[in-house]
């Protein structure tokens, strides 16, 4: 049986440092100290791209998991979707959704999973994953809204998103995306 989680956060920041902020992977183990969690195989710092993977491994419920996802979708800087390869969850996708709103971002997340173990499993799954992506959104926002963005994104105004691993190249025209935004990204190389 499949489960859904629905969560929006409001961040008084740039939708581009929102999204840009979802990608680091160095955040991402920032806002799971208290899991021990480490980033242990693909990209394991800076920021993750399309088409590329990441394994975490983190101590939950008093025991040690391995989780690997992959970027499957990528749209600077509204969307991305990142989809377990191999990990506990018999399905799981989630997908990042970012707008723009007049007091800063809406960041909007919707997880889909499967969890093993029935009923139980489903319910402590879904708990556990709620209470997961509060701290994490919670950092997001935390960082976003400060100075200590600069720590994650090399205090530039130009990111480089990595490019697909397939070397091709992207369908968006990041600067009609990035518009008055005072961030500037180079065209995708070819």
């Amino acid at each position: 049986m499949m489960e859904t989680i629905r969560l929006q956060t409001w961040i008084d920041a740039p939708m581009e440092r929102c999204f840009l902020l979802s990608l680091s992977i160095d955040l991402h183990l920032a806002s799971a100290r208290r899991t021990e969690e480490e980033a242990i195989g693909g990209v394991t710092a800076g920021l993750i791209g399309e088409g590329q993977s990441v394994t975490f491994r983190a101590r939950h419920l008093g025991r040690w998991w391995q989780h690997t996802s992959r970027i499957e979708a990528l749209r600077p800087y509204s969307y991305f979707r990142d989809v377990m390869v191999a990990g506990v969850f018999r399905r799981f996708e989630h997908e990042h959704h970012f707008a723009p709103m007049d007091d800063g971002t809406r960041m909007r997340d919707e997880i889909q999973f499967s969890a093993p173990w029935g009923a139980p499993g489903r319910i402590l799954a879904r708990q556990r994953l709620l209470q997961v992506l509060k701290e994490r959104n919670s950092h997001i926002k935390q960082v976003a809204e400060s100075e200590e963005w600069r720590k994650y994104l090399d205090g530039s105004v130009e990111v480089r998103l990595p490019l697909p691993a397939d070397g091709s190249v992207r369908r968006w025209d990041p600067n009609r995306l990035l518009k008055n935004s005072g961030i500037a990204v180079p065209p995708p190389q070819a």
